[in-house]
């Protein structure tokens, strides 16, 4: 791989090293007045870089970047997330025009499936445009890529276009920071050197709490993991 090409890669018990020159910036969770997620809304840019490190534990004191403290305290960053292919663990609902896979241990509590009457309750009536549309919208808001949705004629999964960038997801309405959104098809090198399967959506733990390492599972919500403080 050219060594200019996006690219993350998980240090031992230490941080995510990212390098060929990837954006980073807030991604905003925004809910309506009844506390439903409904969009995204892009928060502070930070200075393009060629090359920085996230901090993973979430003790750093410079966050999101790594200050060393992993190392001092001690942080036990193993990584234990299933290798098993997205489609081959996910379940699948199929609706009448578009299709639902769900693959439950990738969430990370963005809460966007809930909204508008939520999202697996509504495949069975994708045969209205209008709700298929819906549901297709609503899968690909998911930062973590749980639910995908998928055309029903031909199986093959709609996916929202990104460039290759991370977004470090804001949760005002619960005042949480959540996980490191990974979008548009950044390879992730395990700390043993793997490559996990590349996706177009992933969120990366950055609270150091997660028991599917290293991935997000919400426990940054219980652990009310906050980037700035």
């Amino acid at each position: 791989m050219c060594p200019h090409e996006p690219r993350i890669r998980i240090c031992a018990d230490g941080p995510y090293i990212v390098s060929g020159g990837v954006p980073l910036a807030e991604q905003i969770i925004v809910c309506d007045d009844g506390g439903e997620s409904v969009e995204w809304r892009e928060g502070a840019r930070y200075p393009d870089k060629e090359a920085y490190s996230l901090c993973r534990c979430g003790k750093s004191a410079h966050k999101p970047f790594c200050d060393g403290t992993h190392a001092s305290i001690g942080f036990d960053g193993t990584e234990t997330a299933s290798r098993e292919p997205y489609a081959e663990r996910a379940e699948r609902c199929e609706g009448p025009g578009a299709a639902l896979t769900d693959a439950k241990d990738l969430c990370s509590e963005a809460r966007f499936c809930a909204a508008r009457g939520k999202l697996w309750r509504l495949v069975d009536r994708t045969g209205d445009p209008d709700v298929a549309t819906q549901v297709i919208g609503q899968a690909g808001m998911c930062p973590s890529g749980r639910y995908v949705a998928c055309d029903a004629a031909t199986g093959e999964p709609i996916e929202p276009f990104f460039e290759p960038s991370i977004g470090l997801i804001e949760d005002p309405d619960i005042g949480v920071s959540g996980g490191v959104w990974v979008r548009g098809g950044i390879p992730v090198e395990s700390s043993d050197g793997y490559v996990y399967e590349v996706r177009n959506r992933m969120t990366l733990c950055r609270c150091g709490e997660s028991a599917n390492k290293p991935f997000c599972d919400g426990s940054h919500c219980a652990a009310g993991f906050n980037d700035h403080q």
